[in-house]
C-alpha cells in the first residue's frame, strides 16, 4: 500500500519565514532593511579585538614564529581574512547591497575566519588539548561579537571546529562537536523567529514615530500650530522653529528662557492668560487653551497654549510638554467684528447700539444713586437735498466730514454717535447746567452750519439739537431718547438751526397730534372733510378756465384746522392714500356738473404719485363721474422727482395715456434740477405764490424770476398758472409778464361746491377783479389796545392788524384823512402815524418810519398771527 504524504500548504511559507529570520532571504517591507545588515558594522568595527585576539593566543602558545613557511602563509591568511572581515562591510558597495546578499557574503567569510585560525593552531601545535581550549575561547568571542547575529557565530564554530573534528577524529570528539553544532543551530533557529519578530514590532514602531514625526513636521510648517517642552523648572527645552519667524528672534534664544519670559502679563481687559498659565505650571497640573499674549513679538501677537505634566515610571516629574496655536487672526476679526458691531462703517462713529448701551449704563449710575448725564438729539437740516441732488456718495461723503466736526467740536466732553441716516447723539456725562450744554449746542450748530466741499461743490447745511436731561426729564434710557426727539421736533418746527430744552408741555404737543389723527381717522369715515374750489382764470380774457380743488376739514371742537397742519399727519400715518382717492373722486363729481369747458385741478402727494395703483385711481374716478378726462389736471409737486427712475417716467405715462392733463405745482421751491422739464409730459407750470407776492414792489426780483419761468414754459410750449395774486398791481404785472392764467383771491377765494354751481348760474364763467390798488407788506392780525394821541388828547384804540409800515385801528370815529397821531404801541415803544383811510370806527395808518414787529411779539401781547 503507497503512503500518501499529505500536503502541507503552509510549508513554502514557514520556509521562507525560517530563511527570512536567518537573514538569508528578501525580508520584504514586513521589517527595516537594516535588521539584518546593520549588524556587519558592528562586527567590523569590533573584529579588530577578534584579530587582536588571536594574535595574543598564538603568542602564548608560542607560534608566532616564521620559520616554516606553512606557519607564515597561514597567518597571513588569518591576518588577510580577518582584515577583509573589518573593511568589508565599511565599503559603500557592500553596504548598497541587499541585506540578505550581505549576509550570504558574511557566512563564508566567518567560516574561513574560524577555518584558517584554526588550521594555523593545528600546525603550529600538533597536541590537540592545549589547542582546543583557545579555539573554543576565541570561537566564544566571535559569538559575542556578532551578537544577534548567531548564524554568523554558528558559521565561525562549524569553520573552527571543522579541523578539531578531523585532526582528533575520535567518537567523544565527533560526538561533542555534533551536540554543540546541533545545540547552537537549534538556538539560533528559535532565537531568529524571535528576533525577527522583536525586529517586526520595533520595525512597526519605528515607522509609527516617523509616521507621527512627519505629520507634526508637517503640522508645524503649515503654521497652524507649534509644540514645546520644558524641564522641572518651567526653562524651554524645545520649542517649534515656525514660532520662531514670527516673533523675529532665533530658536537658540529661546531656549533654557522660561515660558513664562516670553508671555506678556495679562490684565482684566486682555485677560490673564499669563496668570493662569504660571499657577498651572507651578501646581504641575494640566491645562488647555490659555489665551497668552506675546511678550517677545515685534508686533501684537496672541497664542492659545495647552499643556501636560510630563512624569516617568517611577512618578518623577520631568517638566511639561503641550502645543500652541496663532490666535492672532482670529482676535484681529473679533476686535474687526466687535468695532462693526459697536461702531458705525461710514463715519466711524459710535453706532446706535454702542449709543443705547453707553446711555443705559448712564442713566443706572453706580452705586445705587441714579445717573446723570445729557442726551443730544441731532438731524441735519437741508442734508436730503444734497443727497438728491449730487448723489449717494456724495451724502456719504458729507455725513463723514459731519462726523469730524463733530468729534472736533465734542471732544473729550461726550460721545458722539450715528443714529442712522443723517441723525446723530451727543452723550454728555455727568450733570450739567444748561448755559453750558446751550454753548456747545451752539457752538455744533455753527461748526456743521459752516460750508463743505464735495466732490469740488459747494455745500452749506445746518443742524437741529434737541436736549433732555436725566434724571430731571426721564429716568430711563427710552425716556430720554423720546423726549430728546420731542425737543428735536421742536427745534424744527421753530425755524431749524437751533436747539432746544425739553419741556413738559412738548408731550402736550405730541398728544395733539396724536389726537389730531385719531379725529383726522374718524373725520374721514364720517365726511368730516369737504372741498372748496379756487377759480383759475384766464389772463387776456378774464374767463374761468377751471378751478383747485382745495381740501378743508372744519373739526367739530376746534373749528377750521389748516392743511398745512393736517396734510402732514396724514401723510406720516398713511390717510394721505384713502384721502387723496376721496378727494379725487369727490372732485370729479362736482366738476361733472360745472359747464362742459372748465377743467378741475387736483392735488397729488408724492406718496399718492409713487403708488402703482395710482392711475387705476384716476381711471376709475372719472368712469364714476362721467368726467372727460381731458377736464382732469393733476398737480403734481417737484418733490416726485427725488427719487427719478424708471418707475416715475413709467408713471408719467400712464397718466398721460389716460388723457388728463399734468401741471407742474409750486415750481422753483424744490430741490429738484431742471433736468426733469425736457421728458415730464407737463401741460401747465404753476408759478409759486411767493414769487408772485410783492412782485409789484419797487425792488423786488420776483418780476424777473417770474419772467424767467413764463419764457421758459412758452419755449416748452406750456401754460403758467401765476398763484396768490391779490392786488391789482401784481394782477397788471403778471399779465404783462405774459402768464396765461391768474389764480388768487383778486378772483376770489376758495368756495364749496354749490356756490360755484350758483356762481356760474348767475354770472357764467366771466370772473371779475375785486382787491387793493397795490401791494403793501405781509400784515399780521393783532388784537392789542393802545393809546392815540391827538391835539393833547389821548384816546384808546385797538389794533386789527399791522405791518411794518402801517395798521388798522378800530374805535375812532369818523377820522379824516390826513390826521395825524402819536401811538404808544407798547411800554417804551411810540410811533408817528398818519391817516389814509377812515370807514366808520375804523381807519388805516401808515406809519411814519417802519417799525420792527419782532420787538411786539415779546411783549405780554404778541402777535396772534
Amino acid at each position: 500500500m503507497a503512503i500518501v504524504r499529505k500536503h502541507d500548504p503552509d510549508a513554502p511559507a514557514r520556509t521562507a519565514s525560517l530563511l527570512v529570520s536567518l537573514g538569508l532571504a528578501e525580508s520584504g517591507t514586513d521589517v527595516a532593511a537594516t535588521w539584518i545588515s546593520r549588524s556587519f558594522t558592528h562586527v567590523a568595527a569590533l573584529w579588530p579585538l577578534m584579530l587582536l585576539a588571536k594574535l595574543c593566543v598564538a603568542a602564548l602558545l608560542g607560534m608566532l614564529s616564521l620559520a616554516r613557511p606553512e606557519h607564515g602563509a597561514l597567518l597571513c591568511a588569518v591576518v588577510l581574512i580577518d582584515g577583509l572581515l573589518m573593511l568589508v562591510p565599511r565599503w559603500g558597495l557592500f553596504r548598497n547591497l541587499r541585506p540578505h546578499i550581505q549576509n550570504w557574503l558574511m557566512l563564508p567569510a566567518l567560516f574561513c575566519s574560524g577555518l584558517s585560525f584554526s588550521l594555523w593552531l593545528a600546525q603550529g601545535n600538533g597536541a590537540a588539548i592545549p589547542s582546543a581550549v583557545p579555539e573554543m575561547a576565541i570561537a566564544l568571542l566571535a559569538v559575542c561579537i556578532v551578537g544577534d547575529r548567531r548564524l554568523l557565530g554558528l558559521s565561525y564554530f562549524m569553520g573552527a571546529l571543522l579541523v578539531a573534528g578531523i585532526a582528533h577524529a575520535g567518537m567523544v570528539h565527533l560526538g561533542l562537536l555534533a551536540s554543540c553544532l546541533a545545540v547552537m543551530a537549534i538556538a539560533t533557529l528559535r532565537q531568529a523567529a524571535a528576533d525577527r519578530e522583536r525586529a517586526i514590532e520595533q520595525h512597526q514602531q519605528d515607522l509609527k514615530a516617523q509616521r507621527s514625526d512627519r505629520l507634526l513636521e508637517e503640522y508645524e510648517l503649515s503654521g497652524r500650530g507649534w509644540f514645546w517642552e520644558t524641564d522641572r523648572q518651567s526653562r524651554i527645552t524645545y520649542i517649534s522653529a515656525t514660532l520662531a519667524g514670527p516673533l523675529g528672534v532665533e530658536v537658540g534664544s529661546l531656549i533654557g528662557r522660561l515660558l513664562t519670559d516670553i508671555i506678556q502679563q495679562g490684565d482684566r481687559q486682555q485677560g490673564d492668560g499669563e496668570r493662569t498659565l504660571g499657577f498651572h505650571l507651578s501646581a504641575r497640573t494640566g491645562f488647555a487653551d490659555i489665551a497668552v499674549r506675546a511678550a517677545i513679538a515685534r508686533e501684537e501677537r496672541w497664542w492659545s497654549i495647552s499643556g501636560e505634566p510630563v512624569f516617568n515610571e517611577y512618578g518623577q516629574f520631568h517638566g511639561f510638554r503641550g502645543s500652541g496655536t496663532d490666535l492672532t487672526e482670529m482676535r484681529r476679526s473679533q476686535a474687526e467684528v466687535t468695532r462693526l458691531a459697536q461702531y458705525d462703517s461710514l463715519t466711524g462713529l459710535a453706532n446706535r447700539v454702542q449709543m443705547l448701551q453707553a446711555l443705559e449704563q448712564a442713566v443706572l449710575g453706580s452705586r445705587g444713586k441714579q445717573g446723570e448725564c445729557a442726551l443730544m438729539m441731532l438731524d441735519l437740516d437741508r442734508f436730503k437735498s444734497v443727497n438728491d441732488t449730487l448723489g449717494h456718495p456724495a451724502g456719504d461723503a458729507l455725513l463723514r466730514q459731519v462726523s469730524q466736526r463733530l468729534q472736533r467740536v465734542v471732544g473729550n466732553q461726550g460721545l458722539v454717535g450715528r443714529q442712522g441716516g443723517d441723525e446723530f447723539k451727543v452723550l454728555v456725562h455727568g450733570r450739567h447746567d444748561r448755559n453750558r450744554l446751550g454753548l456747545l449746542a451752539q457752538a455744533i450748530i455753527s461748526a456743521v452750519s459752516q460750508p463743505y466741499s464735495i466732490e469740488g461743490t459747494g455745500v452749506v447745511i445746518g443742524v437741529s439739537i434737541g436736549i433732555s436731561f436725566c434724571p430731571e426729564d426721564g429716568v430711563t434710557a427710552d425716556a430720554l431718547i423720546r423726549n430728546a426727539d420731542l425737543a428735536l421736533y421742536k427745534a424744527k418746527g421753530d425755524g431749524r438751526g437751533v436747539y432746544r430744552f425739553y419741556s413738559a408741555d412738548m408731550h402736550a404737543d405730541a398728544e395733539d397730534r396724536r389726537q389730531l389723527e385719531q379725529d383726522l381717522r374718524h373725520a374721514l369715515t364720517a365726511d368730516g372733510l369737504h372741498l372748496v374750489y379756487q377759480p383759475i382764470v384766464c389772463s387776456t380774457t378774464e374767463r374761468i378756465t377751471g378751478y383747485e380743488a382745495l381740501l378743508r376739514w372744519d373739526h367739530p371742537t376746534r373749528g377750521p384746522i389748516s392743511p398745512a397742519l393736517f396734510v402732514p399727519i396724514a401723510e406720516d400715518s398713511g390717510l394721505i392714500a384713502p384721502i387723496g382717492e376721496w378727494v379725487m373722486r369727490t372732485a370729479c363729481r362736482d366738476a361733472a356738473q360745472w359747464e362742459q369747458d372748465i377743467r378741475v385741478a387736483v392735488n397729488v402727494s408724492a406718496m399718492q404719485f409713487a403708488n402703482p395703483g395710482f392711475p387705476t385711481t384716476v381711471m376709475q374716478a372719472l368712469a364714476s363721474a362721467q368726467l372727460a378726462s381731458e377736464r382732469l389736471e393733476l398737480e403734481i409737486t417737484e418733490s416726485v422727482f427725488l427719487n427719478d427712475d424708471a418707475g416715475t417716467d413709467a408713471m408719467f405715462t400712464r397718466l398721460k395715456g389716460l388723457g388728463v392733463r399734468l401741471a407742474l405745482d409750486d415750481f422753483g421751491t424744490g430741490y429738484s434740477s431742471l433736468g426733469y422739464l425736457k421728458k415730464a409730459p407737463f401741460d401747465k407750470i404753476k408759478i409759486d405764490q411767493s414769487f408772485v407776492r410783492g412782485a409789484a414792489i419797487r425792488g423786488s426780483r420776483n418780476s424777473a424770476i417770474i419772467k424767467a419761468i413764463v419764457s421758459l414754459a412758452e419755449a416748452l410750449g406750456m401754460d403758467t398758472t401765476a398763484e396768490g395774486a391779490e392786488t391789482r398791481d401784481e394782477l397788471d404785472l403778471i399779465r404783462q409778464l405774459g402768464c396765461s392764467h391768474i389764480q388768487g383771491y383778486i378772483y376770489g377765494r376758495p368756495m364749496p361746491a354749490a356756490q360755484v354751481l350758483e356762481g356760474q348760474r348767475t354770472n357764467g364763467v366771466s370772473a371779475r377783479s375785486e382787491g387793493f390798488q397795490s401791494s403793501r407788506p405781509e400784515r399780521k392780525a393783532m388784537l392789542r389796545t393802545v393809546a392815540v394821541h391827538h391835539d393833547g388828547h389821548v384816546y384808546n384804540g385797538r389794533i386789527r392788524n399791522i405791518s411794518a409800515t402801517g395798521a388798522m385801528i378800530e374805535g375812532l370815529w369818523n377820522v379824516p384823512e390826513g390826521t395825524q397821531f402819536a401811538i404808544d404801541l407798547s411800554e417804551g415803544q411810540s410811533v408817528d402815524a398818519t391817516t389814509r383811510w377812515s370807514r366808520e370806527d375804523r381807519m388805516g395808518v401808515e406809519f411814519a418810519a417802519p417799525i420792527d414787529l419782532a420787538l411786539l411779539r415779546s411783549q405780554p401781547k404778541a402777535l396772534a398771527g
